[in-house]
């Protein structure tokens, strides 16, 4: 046994039978940093009032007494001619008389759906033909309509409402009299007051609309969206920043009960890992874009595996392989220390695993060694999986085969290597779901002051694993919605 060991050193002589350091060169550090392409999603602003507010508002604002009739040596009965032997004659004479009359109006109602708005305005008129013919000092009618203007609602390039009305009304009860059989139509003059009515909307409707104050909100909202959300507080601390870069008109909308107006943000949406990135500065609110595309919030969320994770998993894994023993071929049975293991990145989307390792021929002492061994790999993950390996993990460098060291040769073992390839793999599940529920819960519901944003993820995707400085770095993008809100008055309640 003594003569096959001594043997075994003799073959081993340029490999370092004798207690010596040994190991190649550590790969380069690689120091880049996880980054994230930048997304572009379009947050919806709704802005909207109840129609009541409007309602009451234009009731204060519209006169109760629309219009006033005078028209005196107005015609009631035009004359009524016949052809006598071809001769036009005159059988009833034109019977004069004065019309005095007002209309009144009820309370006006709004109602609408999608994108009409109905103002409905109860009138009622009453009208009086007096001096008739000289004959009847004095005739009454009442009548009564409902007004109905259908409102096409507008911005201007200054985000001020506008208002295009366009009437229409019936007469539940037409006004008129009867006078000597004939029957006496009064509506033809009301008509003509009832069309004042529509100057008057169209002239109050945007009044009452820019109480809403949409370009003093639009203003602030603008404002207050450039700025960065916490998405994950740590492991890692990852940041969205959001810069605005239009916003974007698709009408006005009636829904239970409120008048609102659609309105979409489209803004840059980027993610930083570490420190909370400083918010781009404000620009001035812009003019409306029209619609927008699909709304949508995209962002991405950085799930990054740190590689000091990764050491003491493989450490473990060599002290159990060594405690079941090690035969190497054309060696034999060896003693082997693990005491270290150091992993990083390294260039090429490479990761470098340095373990430092004592290693004996069993039985023998002259052929001890130690030193710190560099392997390189591959991670990898499968489309759609969260598992991520390493492949092609091999010694660091160029290896002399004829003088390979012993410590070198351990390192070449077929089932020391699948150890270490073994311990590398690592399973993002746990980490995956941590970031996805920590940025849910980030901008599930956030207030400042009167503004809330409110989003929802609704779908999450992820790529595959990116080896950076920073640690495997697996980029996970989520699709949803959002929404910026107005809401005065609750700046004091907590979120």
């Amino acid at each position: 046994m003594r003569a096959a060991r001594t043997g075994i050193c003799l073959a081993l002589a340029l490999a370092g039978c004798t207690r010596q350091d040994s190991g190649n060169v550590a790969p380069p550090r690689d120091e880049s940093k996880a980054e994230l392409p930048t997304q572009l999603s379009t947050i919806v602003v709704p802005i909207g009032v109840p129609l009541s507010e409007i309602e009451a508002g234009l009731n204060a604002r519209v006169p109760r007494a629309l219009w006033h009739i005078d028209r005196p040596g107005a015609t009631c009965v035009p004359p009524k001619h016949v052809k006598l032997l071809g001769i036009r004659a005159k059988v009833l004479p034109r019977i004069a008389c004065r019309i005095v009359g007002e209309a009144v109006r009820g309370r006006i109602r709004l109602s609408g759906s999608g994108n009409r708005l109905i103002a409905t305005v109860p009138v009622s008129a009453t009208i009086s033909a007096e001096r008739i013919g000289g004959i009847i000092k004095r005739e009454t009618a009442t009548g009564a309509a409902e007004v109905r203007a259908i409102v096409t609602l507008g911005l201007d390039r200054n985000w001020q409402p506008t208002a295009k009305v366009r009437i229409a009304y019936d007469w539940t009860e037409p006004p008129g009299i009867d006078f000597l059989g004939q029957r006496i139509k009064l509506v033809e003059k009301a008509d003509r007051k009832l069309q004042g009515v529509v100057a008057g909307l169209e002239r109050d409707l945007p009044k009452e609309l820019a109480r809403i104050r949409t370009r003093e909100r639009l203003e602030m909202i603008w404002r207050k969206a450039f700025t960065a959300i916490e998405l994950n507080r740590d492991k890692p601390p990852a940041w969205m920043r959001i810069t605005p870069q239009r916003l974007g008109f698709g009408g006005y909308r009636v829904q239970n009960g409120r008048l609102e107006l659609s309105l979409a943000a489209e803004a840059l949406t980027e993610t930083f890992i570490g420190a909370r990135p400083s918010d781009s500065a404000p620009t001035p609110l812009p003019p409306p874009a029209g619609k927008l595309g699909k709304d949508g919030l995209r962002f991405f969320v950085p799930v990054l595996a740190d590689y000091a994770q990764l050491e003491p998993v493989v450490l473990r894994a060599l002290k159990k392989r060594a405690a079941r023993g090690i035969t190497l071929k054309a060696v034999g049975p060896v003693e082997a220390r693990f005491d270290k293991v150091t992993v990083y990145a390294t260039g090429g989307g490479r990761i470098a695993v340095g373990i430092a390792a004592e290693v004996a021929v069993k039985g023998s002492a002259l052929t001890k060694t130690h030193g710190v061994v560099w392997l390189t790999g591959v991670p990898y993950n499968a489309p759609g999986s969260q598992l991520v390996h390493v492949r092609d993990l091999a010694i660091a460098g160029q290896t002399d085969r004829e003088a390979v060291n012993l410590l070198i040769n351990l390192f070449l073992d077929p089932q020391v290597v699948a150890e270490i390839r073994d311990a590398l793999a690592h399973d993002f599940v746990k980490d995956y779901t941590h970031v996805i529920q920590a940025a849910r819960k980030a901008i599930a519901y956030r207030r400042e002051g009167d503004f809330t944003l409110a989003a929802n993820v609704t779908d999450v995707t992820h790529g595959e694993i990116k080896v950076t400085g920073q640690g495997l770095f697996l980029p996970v993008r989520a699709d949803g919605t959002a929404s910026i809100t107005y809401d005065p008055g609750r700046g004091g309640r907590a979120r």
